[in-house]
């Protein structure tokens, strides 16, 4: 028990001893009279030049005409051409599914027939009666021409010929419905019938798709809709393909979002391979304009004041500030439309220690 008490002394004596002599070791230097003399000196360079420092070390970069792209990113929705969900317009029994899903099948192609056997006697005995009206109506007609029967007779015959004509033409409108046929050509997907099911203009039977071309719908901001027209460019590119694919816009909303302030715009991109994915998520880059003649700076360089903004160039190894006029911001670029022309020098390096009139000494030059 004492040697712990000693040894819990010694320490405390030891932590005492080094806290008096870090206090008193500061005090002396900070009081001392070399202390004095040196801040008396301190001092006195701090009014004199060395307080101002050297010339601040800078890169600069030869200020030229270039060619900018104004080009905008937004995403969009890969359409398929053409979509249709398969029905029938008649009501029965299934007789026949003449398709296999996944498959492609031509316009007209028939896919699916619906039980109409009882169409087909009723057209039948309509044309044999209608082959009768007809002979009835000839013999009317020349007995007409020798005054042996009334005109009156004549019209009743016409007039029931004319009538079964227009019944068989009823029932075949009626067989016409009993019978799937596709309406585009393209890519039939998964069918949701069996033969023998019942079918009803209600019941899906697949689904129909025209993949090439694809349908590109996108939305851009309402500023740049009078820079997109028909005709215009685009690229994109999709999660299933690491390919950039090309598409030309054809078609515009007229109307602008009330909600999201965008306008609505489409374009069509050619897909022979099929390697464009309906449904799919599209990224989608779009140049609107290009200026063959325009200054681009780095963002940095570009120093935003109360009313305008400036940069700083470099003229006799002293920099200068010099305010400019800014259009178009990339995510690195700013367009200088007004304030810099080709051939000055810019500076775009240690722009937070600017000011007028501040020494330089360039170490590297761009161009």
């Amino acid at each position: 028990m004492k040697l712990r008490y000693i040894v819990y002394i010694a320490i405390a004596l030891i932590i005492g001893y080094l806290i008096y002599n870090k206090l008193h070791g500061d005090s002396s230097k900070e009081g001392g009279p070399s202390a004095g003399a040196a801040g008396g000196k301190g001092g006195k360079d701090a009014k004199g030049g060395k307080g101002k420092g050297g010339p601040v070390p800078v890169m600069v970069q030869i200020v030229k005409d270039t060619v900018f792209n104004n080009t905008i990113n937004v995403t969009g929705t890969v359409d398929p051409n053409e979509r249709v969900s398969l029905t029938s317009q008649a009501a029965g029994n299934i007789t026949g599914i003449y398709f296999n899903e996944g498959s492609q099948v031509t316009k007209g192609q028939v896919l699916v027939r619906v039980y109409d056997a009882d169409l087909q006697a009723t057209l039948k005995q309509t044309e044999y009666q209608i082959q009768l009206a007809k002979e009835n109506e000839y013999r009317n007609r020349t007995l007409l021409q020798k005054e042996a029967v009334s005109k009156q007779e004549y019209d009743t015959s016409l007039s029931s010929y004319n009538t079964l004509k227009a019944q068989a033409d009823g029932i075949r409108a009626q067989l016409t419905r009993t019978v799937v046929r596709a309406p585009f050509s393209g890519t039939i997907g998964l069918r949701n019938v069996s033969p023998g099911g019942y079918l009803t203009p209600q019941t899906t039977i697949a689904t129909l798709v025209n993949t090439n071309p694809m349908k590109i719908t996108f939305s851009i901001p309402e500023r740049y809709r009078s820079l997109v027209k028909a005709g215009t460019k685009i690229s994109f590119n999709i999660a299933s393909s690491r390919k950039n694919f090309s598409a030309t816009v054809y078609a515009i909303d007229p109307e602008v979002d009330a909600v999201s302030r965008t306008v609505t715009v489409r374009a069509r991109a050619q897909n022979p391979n099929n390697e464009i994915t309906a449904g799919g998520f599209a990224k989608i880059s779009m140049v609107l304009e290009q200026s063959t003649r325009t200054i681009m700076v780095p963002t940095q360089c570009v120093v935003p004041d109360l009313k305008s903004s400036k940069v700083f160039i470099a003229r006799n190894d002293t920099a200068y500030a010099r305010p400019v006029k800014t259009d178009v911001r990339t995510d690195t670029q700013i367009e200088i439309i007004d304030g810099l022309k080709p051939g000055d020098s810019l500076i775009i390096s240690g722009i937070i220690q600017m000011r007028p009139k501040v020494p330089l000494k360039i170490t590297k030059v761009l161009h």
